[in-house]
């Protein structure tokens, strides 16, 4: 039987408002913690995390039948496997990769330069509320080819799925609400697929269109599904980790300034905010057979949940884990972002985020971008940092002080 730590749930708003300050305990001492109230294991190990990850056919994505299909409109690229997911990601990837990327690039550039133009002269700007949620939402509605104007409302609908797929426990009003969001989501995508099945262009909704697997073009349904997935998975991290990296370096002041002078260093910043303090820091599994980690066995068809945030700060993986340190050498920048990664912020293995690629495009290039813009920056006077999320987690907002220019 799992050992019940009854003083201590994950669940709990003691373990949602820091849930850094637990990992070490969890690591040590409940390495296998149970939740009796969603009947689910939660691994916080490095070496058992990296292992339940890689090994996709003792550990499933079942659950993301439950946790993701009911607002996804439809199977997402991480339940699927074989020759399936192997065409249908290569269909998703390409338009991530090679010649499309350095398209985007470009329209990255522009919006990131059109959205912060009117904080530079005032020296002041929220880099989460003013700049990175609305600059994450604007560039995947490009990439996708949907309308900018509804940003706002793409925008709430996204957030029902997101509170969907990231609720450990969610109330009745609120699932409804969440499918709700999902279902006008999938309304307003529907003419949009029929219109590019018609007369498709660049973009990656007429790519999904157009794609043919086994000689079979993809359902409305399969298309909704994965355009659904690329919101989620495009807007999530990307602007958590910006405003989490200029948290970090401004924190460390002798890092920022070496970043300044250094620009290839950059790359070193963003790898080590991803292991610090990673945006995605849950991922769930079903066990297939009965399978026993650090003495504990986990029944067959339980759901695990890894701890990346947990994973990523174990001692037996980095040394000095606590720190946040751009020149360790054990943080292999170079795979930072592939499935080859020393942190685990991606997933790894058959399943890593599809985004990746985009993702670390898209935060080098924003902040290869702000960093000069943004000189002497600073946290604003007074504020009061803090942080939510128990899935995906990131700061509610980052008020930043730099010189004004005119």
């Amino acid at each position: 039987m799992p050992v019940v730590d009854t003083g201590f749930s994950v669940l709990s708003e003691d373990f949602a408002a820091a849930p850094y300050r637990y990992f070490a305990r969890l690591r040590e001492q409940a390495p296998v913690h149970y939740e009796p109230a969603i009947d689910s294991y939660f691994l916080s190990r490095y070496e058992d995390v990296k292992r339940v990850l890689t090994d996709h056919e003792a550990f499933s994505t079942e659950t993301l039948q439950v946790r993701a299909e009911p607002v996804m409109r439809g199977p997402v690229l991480a339940q699927m496997t074989g020759a399936e997911h192997t065409a249908k990601r290569r269909i998703v990837v390409r338009a991530f990769t090679g010649r499309a990327l350095q398209d985007q690039m470009r329209v990255i550039r522009a919006t990131a330069a059109e959205l912060v133009a009117p904080f530079l002269p005032l020296g002041r700007m929220d880099l989460v509320n003013d700049f990175g949620k609305p600059f994450a939402i604007h560039v995947t509605l490009d990439v996708l080819g949907l309308d900018r104007r509804d940003w706002q409302q793409v925008a709430a609908w996204h957030g029902g799925v997101a509170e969907f797929i990231t609720s450990l426990t969610l109330t009745p009003e609120r699932r409804r609400h969440c499918t709700d969001c999902a279902e006008q989501l999938e309304a307003h995508l529907l003419p949009v697929i029929e219109q590019r099945r018609r007369d498709p262009g660049e973009d990656l909704i007429s790519t999904l269109c157009t794609a043919e697997f086994d000689g079979i073009a993809m359902s409305d349904r399969d298309v909704t599904a994965l355009i659904i997935n690329v919101l989620a998975a495009a807007t999530e991290p990307a602007d958590k980790t910006l405003a989490l990296l200029f948290k970090h370096l401004i924190d460390h002041p002798e890092q920022l300034a070496r970043v300044r002078r250094d620009p290839d260093l950059l790359a070193a910043a963003i790898a080590e905010t991803l292991r610090y303090t990673p945006p995605v820091q849950l991922v769930p599994r079903q066990v297939e057979g009965d399978t026993v980690f650090a003495g504990t066995t986990v029944p067959a068809g339980a759901t695990v949940f890894c701890m990346i945030g947990a994973a990523n700060r174990d001692p037996d993986a980095f040394t000095a884990p606590d720190t946040f340190d751009i020149h360790r050498p054990d943080l292999g920048t170079a795979r930072s972002f592939t499935a080859a990664a020393e942190h685990l912020s991606f997933g790894t293995g058959l399943h890593q985020c599809v985004g990746t690629a985009f993702a670390r495009a898209e935060i080098e290039t924003v902040a290869a971008m702000l960093l000069p813009l943004l000189d002497q920056v600073r946290h604003s006077p007074g504020f009061r940092y803090q942080e939510a999320g128990l899935y995906t987690r990131g700061p509610l907002a980052l008020p930043l002080d730099f010189t004004a220019v005119h």
